[in-house]
């Protein structure tokens, strides 16, 4: 996968279509990632322990990585990700402004 952790990216279809947010985990065995703020489900949660609280809690939940586009910190749109070999070295690259992926 191309994406990792940390990264900015913007959905580009579903429900939560045009939002952005940062990828929280990744999931290369399914492709899928989880995103800030992005498909967000409501969970049921029952007290397990005495005192504890049970209450519905919003979490969010993952989606296909096809589904989103890293966002580049150079030109601020939505672009596919190329790779560049430098010093022995794979860089991500933007592939609208070729700028350098952290």
């Amino acid at each position: 996968m191309k994406l990792k952790k940390g990264d900015n990216v913007k959905v580009l279809s579903g429900n939560d279509k045009g939002k952005t947010g940062e990828i929280l985990e990744v999931i290369p065995k399914t492709q899928k990632i989880i995103v800030k703020g992005v498909n967000i489900r409501k969970k049921h949660v029952k007290p397990r322990k005495q005192g504890e609280e049970g209450g519905i809690i919003s979490s969010e939940c993952a989606i296909h990585s096809s589904k989103v586009n890293i966002v580049c910190p150079k030109c601020g749109k939505a672009t596919k990700i190329g790779y560049e070999i430098e010093k022995d070295e794979k860089v991500r690259v933007c592939k609208k402004c070729g700028a350098k992926l952290k």
